[in-house]
Parts: C-alpha cells; structure tokens; sequence
C-alpha cells in the first residue's frame, strides 16, 4: 500500500487557475495529500512559443516529481493542448490533463450539436479540443475564440473577477460566440472560472458552461478512490508559486475557502 505522507498528488498550472480544478478535486478525495504549483510569475503561458510551454512544463512537473509525487494533474489547458505527449513521454508518472474531460462534458451537454469553445491563444491554435470533441463525435460543429486578456485579469487578483473591465471583456470576446447559435461553451482553461460570474451575465440563459475541473475530478477519483478510502485523516494542502507569496495567499483563499492549506515560494527556473 502506497505510503500517503510519502505519495501526495501533484497538481500544477501557469497560475492561480489550475485551483479551481484542486478545489473540486478535494471534494473527491478529500483524505489524498495535494501539493499544488502555480507558476504565476511567468504567467500568462497561452502567449508563448510551444517550446517555451514545454520547457515551463519540464521544470513545473521536475519540481513537483522532486516533491515525490505519485501522479500528476496538468491543471492547464494551454499545456494539456501543447505539451501533454512530451511530458507522459518524458515523465514515468500517471499524468491527467483537462482537454479530454472537458470535452466529452462538452458533447454530452449540447442539444443541438454546437459546441464553443473560448481558451488562450496556444490552446486554440493547437485545435486541441476540436481534434479531442471529433474523436468523440465528429458530427459536432466546434467554435474557437481566445480571450488573451482573461489570464491576466485573473491573476491581477479577486477584485476585478466580477468588475465592469471583466463585463466589458466578455463581452467583447462571447459577443460572436453567441452568433455562433452553440448552446455549450467550454471554458478552456482553467483560469476563466473564476470569472464566470461576468462570463455568464453575457451569456444569459443562450449557453450552458461547462468547465473540466468537476470531470478532472472524476477522473483522478475513479483512479484513486479506494486508496483514499483508507486514509481516514484529512489530507494535507501545500502550495507553492514561482511568485509572490503575498499575493498568492489571498487569491488561493479566495478560490478553496476555508481549507486548510500553506503557500511558500519557490525558485523554479533552478528545476
């Protein structure tokens, strides 16, 4: 039996984002140990070369193996879209991504077979989720649209997560994505969750949303179940950021609540 103080799960994102997806995750393991990386300080990664997302990838998953972490959790669309083969290529670890969950959520939801999609520019780009949502059902219309400015307001912090500069962007982004006549809009990365509130007052009642982190959850739950069954104690939450503690601490509070968890900062270029 695998030694749960020695084996937590590793959990990482190019920033605060990939915490919506531990959030849900705790709810269904909530006796595993988690330790959580958010590489804030070189965020956002949608902007960057494929290359460089890999490279930012190798160092985020070295620190968490370093960690001694018995799988990983790519909390990260734009990674999970550019650099998923690499890393299970790479890496003798389990790994679970978000692209393939948040998909077949996306086509079990839509009622007229047209599903939007709205992400960073590198996950659009890399057609990531229409290859994954055609494997499923090549009958399904997929739209894109990447929304560059959504990552860095919600990294600038929870004050402008439901603010007019949010209203005003969703806008602007989702205006043509309801041209589109989708009922489902895929939230493609993890970030845009905590923005959800501006997001769905554009959207009204025309389009479901669908995030991956509740079927991320799942999936990682349908792996590690019983094992979490044993351990009856609640599971320990570290969280490490290439940024600022400071401001990372109340942001993480802000999205897991009253969970009990530590923040230190950590120096990943050196991994």
């Amino acid at each position: 039996m695998i030694d749960r103080d020695k084996k937590p799960i590793g959990i990482f994102d190019s920033g605060l984002g990939g915490l919506t997806v531990l959030r849900e995750i705790i709810k269904s393991l909530p006796n595993e140990d988690f330790i959580y990386f958010g590489d804030s300080k070189r965020a956002p990664y949608g902007t960057k070369s494929r290359e460089t997302i890999t490279n930012f990838a190798f160092q985020d998953v070295r620190f968490l193996l370093n960690k001694g972490v018995k799988a990983l959790v790519v909390a990260c669309n734009t990674i999970s879209s550019n650099s998923i083969d690499e890393i299970r290529n790479n890496f003798e670890v389990p790994v679970i991504e978000v692209i393939g969950p948040g998909s077949r959520t996306g086509v079990s939801t839509t009622n007229n077979g047209k599903v939007a999609v709205i992400g960073t520019e590198a996950t659009v780009v890399s057609n990531a989720y229409v290859k994954k949502i055609h494997e499923i059902n090549n009958d399904i219309k997929v739209f894109q649209k990447s929304c560059p400015l959504f990552v860095p307001i919600a990294e600038e912090g929870q004050h402008l997560w439901d603010s007019e500069i949010t209203l005003l962007a969703a806008r602007m982004y989702l205006d043509e994505m309801l041209e589109t006549g989708a009922d489902v809009l895929i939230l493609g990365c993890t970030h845009y969750p905590l923005l959800k509130k501006a997001i769905s007052r554009v959207l009204g009642n025309k389009m479901k949303i669908v995030d991956s982190a509740k079927s991320t959850a799942a999936e990682l739950a349908s792996i590690f179940s019983d094992e979490d069954a044993k351990n009856k104690e609640k599971g320990k939450i570290s969280i490490f950021t290439s940024d600022s503690r400071e401001k990372f601490l109340p942001m993480s509070k802000a999205i897991l609540g009253n969970e009990d968890f530590t923040v230190e900062q950590v120096n990943i270029e050196k991994y």
